[in-house]
């Protein structure tokens, strides 16, 4: 379960269903928050507007081939086992609240109730009963993201994908983000997903709960600017945490020590030691490797002769070309 989900289910843990509010028709429609509602408000929002779609519309009976779902639905993984349940249910006892559905530019899309049509199509049922509405992008992008994340456990990568789907319907991210009731750091962090490696997006397309949106920006800001072989080392990490041996919150650490680790081998295997001897002695060595060329001699093996001739003649290599 998600951080973001679990603050929504605490926050809107007493608020009433869509279909149990009742609503004054005498009373004129409240006015679009104008600063962030919190996710309180935004849910208690989104409930109220489904109830005042179902109000103004007409129920009517619709084929299941002319609806499609809603484009900016977050959830693309679905519980088949509850969906058997819901089929099995309105097999025996039909359909009880319609599904509410906005004209599209061929057919139909989806406002609220796609587990219900997902259903009807499960168990070969051709027409459902609608509501037919008109309501704006906005709203359908922000209807689908709020009643997902609350009412069932939408994994922080299906958050995000709707998140980035949903911003095109906003000004700017700030606004996007007082509409959420979320912070923007919060907003940042569930958009770092986008800038994860394709390797790890194509699996999380179809298992979105194998990294939280926390993990997703560690690793982003580990692999950032990394190179080639800094991308081989996570792919092979990757495997792991798809595999379940390694947990997703440890990845990025994991990829950090990896780097490091590769570093001092190739480190170690470029390195080239020569021994010096005086006689059968050992005088020093002279060490080459990536970081320079150092020559060591210990101490008391040289005369003031013998290093004085040294240094003019590291001078003479240096001067030599000028």
């Amino acid at each position: 379960m998600s951080n973001l989900r679990e603050r929504m289910m605490n926050k809107t843990a007493e608020l009433r269903s869509a279909k149990d509010i009742q609503l004054d028709s005498q009373q004129p429609k409240a006015a679009p928050p104008r600063t962030a509602p919190g996710m309180a408000g935004a849910l208690a929002a989104a409930q109220q507007r489904v109830a005042e779609l179902e109000r103004a519309g007409s129920t009517s009976e619709m084929d299941v081939s002319n609806i499609a779902p809603n484009p900016w639905q977050p959830r693309k993984v679905f519980n088949e086992a509850k969906l058997a349940e819901l089929a099995e249910s309105i097999r025996e006892a039909g359909l009880i609240q319609p599904i509410v559905v906005r004209r599209a530019s061929t057919g139909y899309q989806i406002v609220a109730g796609e587990r219900r049509w997902r259903a009807h199509k499960m168990i070969g049922k051709e027409t459902i009963k609608v509501v037919v509405v008109d309501i704006s992008d906005e709203d359908m992008a922000m209807l689908a993201l709020v009643e997902n994340v609350v009412r069932d456990g939408l994994a922080d990568y299906e958050i995000s994908r709707s998140i980035r789907e949903t911003e095109r319907e906003f000004p700017n991210r700030k606004r996007l983000a007082e509409t959420l009731g979320i912070a923007r750091s919060e907003l940042y962090r569930y958009l770092s997903y986008a800038d994860l490696p394709d390797f790890v997006l194509s699996d999380l397309d179809l298992a979105p709960g194998l990294l939280g949106a926390n993990a997703a920006q560690d690793v982003v800001s580990v692999l950032r600017n990394g190179s080639t072989r800094v991308h081989e080392l996570a792919r092979e990490l990757w495997a792991k945490v798809v595999a379940g041996e390694l947990e997703q919150t440890k990845l990025a650490r994991a990829i950090k020590q990896s780097i490091e680790s590769d570093g001092k081998s190739t480190a170690v295997t470029d390195r080239n030691i020569e021994k010096i001897f005086a006689g059968k002695k050992q005088a020093g060595s002279i060490t080459k490797d990536h970081g320079g060329f150092t020559v060591k001699i210990k101490a008391g093996m040289l005369t003031a002769d013998q290093e004085q001739k040294i240094r003019a003649l590291i001078s003479q290599l240096f001067t030599a070309d000028e």
